[in-house]
């Protein structure tokens, strides 16, 4: 295992396309969505394609093709736990890349405790070979800021330092998307102990979207996020009532306070669009572009 302490990580990043300092996410049931507001999204933006236990991969293809019809850049997440078997991982990735081409994945291990199949988690994905079978270049990876429900910190750096290593050494470059997380100040923390420990990759920092409290709090359940009174209040002024329509103005302002005159490196955002892609990208672009950010 490299020691964190000699890993340097400075990872070829793909330039993004003029105006997409945000991507964002979305289903495949939700694709409509992204049709409804492609001209408000930052023209070639990557769009992250979630990978429910409730759909099937017919629908992941036909998300990223029409995602590409978009203009935009289709970024399939790739769930190894739900993957039945190296032939299904194949199918979907042959699937993905002659309907959409897209230039990226996202390599999670997923929500269900037990797996579909022989993937327990990405790392067994890595190891599989997924990478030179399909051509795959460039990957993204999840960072948790607040920790993981199930998984200890340290295993998670271990983790981490392990996808770099492996990636770099594949001659993949590789961005880091935060988890879910209402505390700026916590995201903060975490890009310094990673760019501390040498860890230049690109960062994009997740920004729950607007939305009602109580689509956040499920959410938040969901991704076992921490959502005390006083994280909750990190993220807007407001929590009284679950049907109240909230905005993450009290987050950015925080983040931005907190990385203020602090070198850590490259940084975009990542929109969870808990409330809706409309109202989501229409605050990102009247929000998220006060912030400085840098791009490698």
């Amino acid at each position: 295992m490299t020691s964190m302490h000699n890993l340097q990580v400075q990872s070829q990043q793909p330039q993004p396309a003029p105006g997409s300092f945000y991507s964002l996410e979305i289903t495949g049931k939700g694709i409509a969505q992204i049709e409804e507001s492609k001209n408000e999204i930052p023209p070639g933006a990557p769009v992250n394609i979630a990978f429910l236990g409730n759909e099937d991969h017919r629908q992941r293809i036909a998300a990223a093709r029409r995602i590409r019809e978009c203009g935009l850049e289709p970024v399939p997440i790739i769930s190894a736990r739900r993957l039945g078997s190296e032939q299904d991982l194949d199918n979907l990735l042959a699937g993905l890349i002659g309907e959409a081409g897209p230039t990226r994945f996202v390599l999670v291990g997923g929500d269900p405790v037990t797996p579909a199949g022989p993937y327990a988690d990405s790392l067994s994905l890595l190891e599989n070979g997924v990478l030179q079978r399909h051509g795959i270049r460039h990957v993204g990876i999840v960072g948790y800021p607040e920790g993981h429900p199930k998984i200890d910190a340290d295993a998670l750096w271990r983790a981490l330092r392990w996808k770099l290593a492996f990636l770099k050494n594949a001659g993949c470059s590789v961005e880091i998307t935060t988890q879910l997380c209402f505390d700026a100040d916590a995201i903060t923390r975490w890009i310094a102990e990673l760019r501390s420990e040498g860890i230049h990759t690109l960062v994009r920092i997740g920004v729950p979207g607007p939305a009602n409290i109580g689509t956040l709090l499920r959410y938040a359940k969901q991704f076992g996020v921490v959502t005390s009174d006083e994280h909750l209040r990190k993220y807007s002024h407001s929590f009284t009532a679950l049907h109240q329509h909230v905005t993450p103005d009290r987050f950015l302002a925080q983040l931005a306070h907190s990385m203020r005159g602090r070198n850590l490196g490259s940084t975009l955002y990542h929109l969870y669009p808990f409330g809706g892609i409309p109202s989501g990208v229409r605050w990102m672009n009247r929000h998220v572009s006060h912030i400085g950010t840098t791009i490698a």
